[in-house]
């Protein structure tokens, strides 16, 4: 699975209150919590951030609480995937639970700027900053979890897998 996108840069220990900000957890609707994804560092992410575009965190990205709604927002936001130094390890498990790529390649998430153009491979784990004109590796997404990706989280791949067993 091949994703193309923009970055929008973030720094260290970025929380998901900052994701999401907690006044917005009455809702589950994922178009709501995009509307305020990353409000509270940048006003108008929501009108910056184009279909298909990608985050690029620094350390301990998605610390905080355990809100599956951080993931969902930044999903929703139309962001393809999260690149960043180091992941909270509960944002990391969410953020595959709802079809989220996310990937751990220090290297990459120092060398990006803000709205540097990037192609990643998950299969290969390879991100190309095609404005810095370097290549970086990450690890790779196994099968499985790209089956998982492409299918739009654990639940969705769930039910296709239990359909499968129906029909045998």
């Amino acid at each position: 699975m091949k994703l193309h996108g923009f970055v929008h840069k973030f720094g260290n220990n970025i929380d998901t209150d900052i994701i999401i900000p907690a006044t917005y957890l009455d809702t589950v609707s994922p178009q709501e919590l995009a509307a305020h994804c990353m409000e509270g560092l940048v006003k108008d992410f929501i009108k910056q951030a184009k279909a298909g575009d990608i985050i690029v965190g620094g350390a301990n990205f998605g610390c905080g609480s355990s809100r599956e709604h951080a993931p969902i927002a930044i999903k929703a936001a139309g962001i393809s995937c999260v690149i960043a130094e180091s992941f909270a390890r509960i944002f990391f498990r969410n953020a595959i639970n709802i079809g989220l790529p996310v990937l751990v390649c220090p290297e990459a998430a120092q060398a990006a700027k803000d709205g540097d153009e990037l192609e990643v491979d998950l299969a290969k784990g390879e991100i190309k900053n095609l404005t810095g004109k370097k290549t970086f590796n990450a690890a790779p997404f196994p099968p499985f979890l790209q089956e998982l990706i492409t299918a739009g989280g654990l639940i969705e791949y769930t039910k296709k897998r239990l359909a499968l067993s129906v029909q045998r």
